[in-house]
């Protein structure tokens, strides 16, 4: 007996890896009032950590770069992106560009989509409460409906393990601290990670909703309507003998109408301004301090960029990172993902190389790329995933100084 329990008990310290205690895939379960308790921790410690960079600030008298940012902490926190979608959820849209003295168009509320700051408008009006504390709690709460759907669109895929790595490095990655203040990110999320789950269980009618709503959230809806493409050829070319004419017609419709509603905001904008390309001028004043006013050209921003600022070995180095991101996207770890998930980062990140001008705005930018987290190549590498974890935990102090005190999250 006293053999059979030696032996027993050298197996169970044999079958630890080391370090397995560190594993927290192992002590948090899978179910949403564990997800939700980690989400508020998360955004325990990011609000913390904003109030900390904000109160000492304030003591050492540095200079906010956001005028109004310095008169209390929600201010400091609905600052930016945030004044914006103040300004809708108030005002409204302007009727009439703002140009400079040369008649060049401003950086205007045109730029920014609709949904977040009606959402705001509405809870403002039915419970009397301030922009910045109702833009903040719908942040909130879209974040924490981004986390839930993250993990259940991962975990089938992918394995408990990996899927709670995924949602461990979403929540406390070195830019997380924008799923809790007034910016539209994290309902954006919630929405195209709904879209993907939604497709990835052939609820076609939930796709174009979660789609069309989005598309009026965030730039990049149309990603969602090439996954749609991605998943018809797939199922066209795997399925083809039980892909009966109704289904094929609801994934065709709902491509559709979500890419019309991806493309439909610069029509409002000329509708309502009169000004045909009101809202390519509005996006591109934004590049003026880093290139000038060029005309734009899809597939270009990129290289754009990197040529006027570090010459030919900047167009080499974009080269390398597009290099870089397509080996990564078509590892086989990857593509395990399931082809709805992978086809969606995949097409996400064929539209931020073909319309996005890189800026500090970038990193915040690439979290709809976030279920790529959930690739085991990551989940199953414990020193990456930890690595990944502690290093998103050390950067947001950093980028909380960075992007609040010098420039524009």
């Amino acid at each position: 007996m006293s053999g059979e329990a030696t032996t027993a008990s050298a197996s169970v310290v044999v079958g630890r890896r080391p370090g397995a205690w560190l594993d927290l895939a192992r002590r948090i379960p899978g179910s949403w009032r564990s997800l939700l308790a980690v989400y508020l921790v998360s955004r325990a410690f990011s609000t913390t950590l904003l109030l900390v960079v904000y109160e000492v600030a304030t003591v050492t008298g540095a200079t906010f770069i956001t005028p109004g940012s310095d008169r209390s902490f929600l201010d400091f926190t609905v600052s930016w992106d945030s004044d914006r979608y103040r300004t809708i959820a108030l005002h409204g849209y302007p009727t009439t560009l703002p140009t400079d003295s040369a008649g060049q168009v401003l950086p205007n509320e045109w730029a920014f989509l609709p949904v977040f700051p009606t959402l705001c408008h509405l809870l403002m009006v039915a419970t009397g409460m301030d922009f910045s504390i109702a833009s903040v709690l719908i942040a909130t709460a879209a974040g924490a409906g981004a986390v839930l759907v993250l993990y259940r669109l991962l975990e089938p895929r992918v394995g408990h393990r990996s899927a709670l790595w995924a949602v461990l490095l979403f929540c406390f990655g070195p830019l997380s601290f924008v799923l809790s203040v007034g910016y539209a990110e994290s309902l954006s999320l919630f929405l195209l990670f709904g879209g993907v789950l939604a497709l990835q269980r052939r609820q076609y009618h939930l796709v174009l909703l979660a789609g069309v709503v989005a598309a009026f959230t965030r730039p990049g809806a149309l990603a969602l309507a090439l996954a749609l493409a991605i998943h018809l050829v797939v199922r066209w070319r795997t399925e083809r003998a039980s892909l009966d004419r109704r289904e094929l017609v609801r994934i065709v419709v709902a491509g559709l109408v979500v890419a019309a509603a991806g493309l439909a905001w610069p029509v409002v904008a000329h509708l309502a301004t009169g000004t045909p390309d009101a809202y390519l001028q509005t996006e591109m004043a934004w590049w003026v301090d880093y290139v000038g006013r060029p005309d734009f050209v899809p597939l270009t921003p990129w290289f754009l960029l990197a040529g006027r600022w570090l010459g030919v070995s900047g167009i080499a180095l974009v080269v390398l990172i597009v290099g870089l991101a397509a080996w990564w996207l078509s590892r086989p770890s990857t593509a395990r993902l399931g082809h709805e998930a992978h086809g969606f980062v995949v097409s996400f990140a064929l539209y931020l190389l073909a319309v996005f001008l890189p800026q500090q705005s970038l990193f915040r930018l690439l979290m709809p790329l976030t279920p790529l987290l959930g690739s085991r190549a990551v989940g199953e590498r414990p020193w990456l995933r930890r690595g990944l974890l502690i290093s998103g935990v050390a950067l947001q102090p950093v980028a909380a100084v960075l992007l609040w005190l010098y420039v524009a999250p």
